[in-house]
């Protein structure tokens, strides 16, 4: 589990990105899980936004992306989630080096 400190350096580093995944009227399929695994194991950190089709509500979402992947969603502003989630190989491991300092 993130501490404080650690949560405001992701959300600080995730400020000026766009989300990269969209949420529309299909909503979490295993599809999108798979897509957003894989990019969390290259990124370790993005933001996923929900369009205003769908029928999904960001902390639901969050919940499924925390057990599904073993992210942690460390912020939610209106419908955009902040995901974040140690990479496994070392070359991607761009912030989780610095959140382990902290």
């Amino acid at each position: 589990m993130l501490r404080g400190k650690q949560k405001r350096y992701l959300r600080s580093q995730a400020h000026h990105m766009q989300p990269i995944f969209q949420i529309g009227k299909n909503g979490v399929s295993p599809e999108l899980l798979q897509q957003v695994d894989d990019a969390l194991e290259k990124r370790e950190l993005f933001k996923v936004s929900l369009l205003q089709n769908t029928d999904e509500i960001a902390e639901d979402v969050a919940e499924i992306f925390e057990e599904e992947l073993g992210a942690q969603v460390v912020q939610i502003i209106g419908r955009i989630l902040v995901v974040y989630r140690p990479s496994s190989k070392e070359k991607n491991q761009r912030y989780s080096t610095e959140v382990n300092r902290i």
